[in-house]
C-alpha cells in the first residue's frame, strides 16, 4: 500500500515540478564591451562636445557609473586582470608584445567560470593574451571566437592583415574558430554584427558575448563617411575655461582625435544596433551589459583634465568609464564612488550569475555588487598597485599604488629618497597637480612600505618566473603559426634586420615541415639556422635571387621545452623571421 501510494503522489506531482523548472528566470545574459585606446575624455556623457555619441551617452544614462574606475597603463595587462580577476603579473601577462602578452592557460577566465554554468560564449574583436595553444579564446572558455592576432590590425604581429597597410581595418582575413577567414567590410562593424548573430542565435539560453573593439587604437581608419563628419573641426577648441588642465595639442594630434573621434562615433552606431536588439528580443531587463575602455588614449586630446596618456600611471592613463546597466537587479541612472577596477568585474559577475570563485588562487578584485546596490562599499581599506615598463616592473620607474583618495607615483632613480616620489591627494587634487610627499612624507613612507610589498609578492609569481610556454605538436593545434607579438628577443621584434628573436616552447616529439616568412625578401645564398635546447638545423638556400619564404623539411624534433632560436643570416646581416610555420606530420 506504501509503495503504490508513493507513486501516486510522484505520479500527481510530475507536471507541477516540471511546470516550476520552465517557468525558473533565465539566468542574467552578460555583454561586456571595450574599446582599445579610447580615453576619458572621448564621450559626450564625459563633457566632450565634439565627439558624437548618443547611443553610449544614453546606455550611460541608464546605468550605474562607478567614477573611480581604474585599469591598466597598457591593453594586454588590463585584458588579464579583467578576464581572471588577478593581476596581470599573476597571469604571467607583463606587456602588449615581446612575449609579455601571453596569459597562461592554467588561467580561469570570465569564460570558462560561466560556461561552467551552461552558458554560451562568444569573443568578438581583441584578445591580446597569446595566439597559440594553450592561450586562444577557445582554449580559455570561449565556444566561438572571431579575433585578430597579436596587439593590433594591421602590426608586424597580426600577419593576415599587416600588408594590407592603410586599409588593414577593411576587408580583413581574421580567425574564426582558429581558421582564417575573410571578412567584407570595416572591422568594427565586422565584430559588431557577428556579436549581435551570435546573441540572436542564444538568446533562448544564458549567453556571454565579449565585444572587444579594436578602435579606436592605431593605425587610425575610419570609413570615409564618419571621417568627413569631422575632419574640419578643431579638436582644442572649447576647453580650459572650467579649471580643469586642458593640455597643449600639436597639429597632428588635432588630426588624430578627428580620426579618434570618427572611429567612435562608428562604434556608437554598432552600439546603438546592438541595444536596439536586446530591445527587439526582450531581453534588455534580464541582461548585464558592461561599457568600459582599456587603458588612457595614445594620442594628446581631451581628457577631462586628467595627466598623462595611454602607458602612464598617472590618472589619464589609468582611470576609465565603467557603465554597468542590469535593469532586473538594480536601479540605474546613478554614480557610485569608490575604487574600483578592472579585476573587480569577475568578482562582481561571480556574484550577480551565481558562480564561485576560484579557491585554488589568490583573486585580487573585490565585487562591486555592494555599492552598486547601495549596502557597504568599503573601498577606502584596499589599495591599487599599477605600473608599465616593457619586460618587467622596475623599481621606481612608471609605477603607482593608490590607498583612501591617496597616490604615490614612482618615476624616480632607484636610490632616491622617498621625496622624488610624487604624492598626491586624489580627494583634493584628481588632476595630480600638485606633489605632497615633501610636505606628507610620513603617507610617503607608508605607502611606499606598501608598494614595495606588493611589489615583492608579484614579481615571484610562478607565471612570471617561469613564463607561458606555446606548445608545439599538440593535436590541439597542428600546424602552428609563431608570430612576432609573441616572440621575445632584443632590438625589438617590429624589425627584420639584426634582431635576437625566439619563442618560448614545449615541443612534442615528432618529424615536422617547418616554414620560415619574412616580412620583405631577404638575399640569396644565406643560411637559414633554427635552435631548439641542443639540436641545430642549418639550410643553405638555394635561391638565385631575393626570397621571402624559405623551408626546411622533414626535421626530427625531439620532446623539450626553452628556446627556439631562428635566424637567417646573409651578407654579415642576421634576419628575424616574421613568422614561422610548423606542421607535425
Amino acid at each position: 500500500m506504501k509503495s503504490r501510494l508513493f507513486t501516486f503522489l510522484i505520479f500527481f506531482y510530475a507536471p507541477c515540478t516540471f511546470s516550476f523548472a520552465q517557468q525558473r528566470p533565465k539566468a542574467p545574459n552578460v555583454i561586456l564591451i571595450i574599446t582599445d585606446d579610447q580615453g576619458y575624455g572621448d564621450l559626450g556623457v564625459h563633457g566632450n562636445p565634439h565627439v558624437q555619441t548618443p547611443a553610449i551617452d544614453a546606455f550611460a544614462a541608464e546605468s550605474v557609473r562607478l567614477t573611480d574606475f581604474y585599469v591598466s597603463p597598457v591593453c594586454a595587462p588590463t585584458r588579464a586582470s579583467l578576464m581572471t580577476g588577478r593581476y596581470a603579473l599573476r597571469t604571467g601577462v607583463r606587456d602588449t608584445y615581446n612575449g609579455g602578452a601571453m596569459m597562461a592557460g592554467s588561467e580561469l577566465t570570465i569564460a570558462e567560470l560561466l560556461k561552467a554554468h551552461n552558458y554560451v560564449t562568444g569573443i568578438f574583436g581583441k584578445w591580446h593574451l597569446g595566439d597559440n595553444y594553450p592561450m586562444r579564446p577557445s582554449d580559455q572558455g570561449f565556444d566561438e571566437s572571431l579575433i585578430h592576432l597579436s596587439g593590433g590590425m594591421g602590426q608586424v604581429g597580426d600577419f593576415t592583415t599587416y600588408y594590407q597597410g592603410d586599409r588593414s581595418y577593411f576587408d580583413p582575413v581574421l580567425w574564426h574558430n582558429n581558421e582564417q577567414e575573410s571578412y567584407q567590410g570595416y572591422c568594427s562593424d565586422i565584430f559588431a554584427s557577428e556579436a549581435i548573430r551570435f546573441i540572436e542565435k542564444n538568446k533562448d539560453r544564458p549567453f556571454f558575448t565579449y565585444l572587444a573593439f579594436n578602435a579606436p587604437h592605431t593605425p587610425l581608419q575610419v570609413p570615409e563617411e564618419y571621417y568627413q563628419k569631422y575632419k574640419d573641426i578643431d579638436p582644442s577648441a572649447g576647453f580650459g575655461m572650467d579649471e580643469k588642465p586642458f593640455y597643449p595639442m600639436s597639429e597632428k594630434d588635432k588630426e588624430d582625435a578627428r580620426k579618434v573621434y570618427a572611429m567612435m562615433e562608428n562604434i556608437d552606431d554598432n552600439l546603438e544596433k546592438l541595444f536596439s536588439k536586446l530591445a527587439e528580443l526582450g531581453i534588455k531587463d534580464n541582461t548585464i551589459v558592461i561599457f568600459m575602455t582599456d587603458n588612457g588614449p595614445q594620442q594628446q586630446r581631451y581628457v577631462m583634465g586628467l595627466k598623462g596618456l595611454k602607458g602612464n600611471v598617472w590618472q589619464g592613463g589609468v582611470r576609465a568609464p565603467f557603465f554597468i546597466r542590469y535593469p532586473d537587479g538594480f536601479e540605474g541612472n546613478r554614480d557610485v564612488a569608490g575604487l574600483a577596477a578592472h579585476m573587480d568585474v569577475l568578482p562582481t559577475l561571480a556574484e550577480l550569475c551565481g558562480f564561485a570563485l576560484p579557491s585554488d588562487r589568490k583573486i585580487d578584485g573585490h565585487s562591486m555588487l555592494p555599492a552598486i546596490k547601495k549596502l557597504d562599499a568599503k573601498s577606502a581599506d584596499r589599495s591599487y598597485f599599477s605600473y608599465w615598463t616593457r619586460k618587467y616592473p622596475e623599481l621606481y620607474e612608471n609605477i603607482s599604488i593608490q590607498r583612501g583618495g591617496w597616490k604615490l607615483v614612482g618615476n624616480t632613480n632607484y636610490n632616491s629618497g622617498v621625496d622624488s616620489f610624487e604624492l598626491y591627494d586624489l580627494s583634493n587634487d584628481p588632476y595630480e597637480q600638485h606633489n605632497l610627499a615633501n610636505a606628507q612624507t610620513a603617507k610617503a613612507r607608508e605607502l611606499k612600505t606598501e608598494l614595495d610589498a606588493v611589489y615583492s609578492e608579484l614579481i615571484q609569481e610562478e607565471n612570471l618566473v617561469h613564463p607561458p610556454l606555446i606548445q608545439i605538436g599538440n593535436a590541439a593545434e597542428n600546424p602552428v603559426f609563431l608570430n612576432r607579438n609573441d616572440a621575445s628577443g632584443e632590438r625589438g621584434i617590429w624589425n627584420q634586420e639584426d634582431v635576437y628573436g625566439y619563442w618560448r616552447v614545449a615541443v612534442e616529439p615528432g618529424v615536422y615541415d617547418i616554414q620560415f616568412k619574412f616580412v620583405k625578401p631577404v638575399a640569396p645564398n644565406g643560411k637559414m639556422t633554427m635552435e631548439m635546447g641542443n639540436q641545430v638545423f642549418v639550410v643553405q638556400d638555394q635561391a638565385t635571387s631575393p626570397f621571402d619564404i624559405l623551408e626546411m623539411k622533414e626535421v626530427t624534433l625531439k620532446q623539450s621545452k626553452g628556446d627556439l632560436i631562428p635566424f637567417y643570416i646573409v651578407e654579415g646581416k642576421r634576419y628575424f623571421p616574421f613568422w614561422v610555420r610548423m606542421e607535425k606530420k
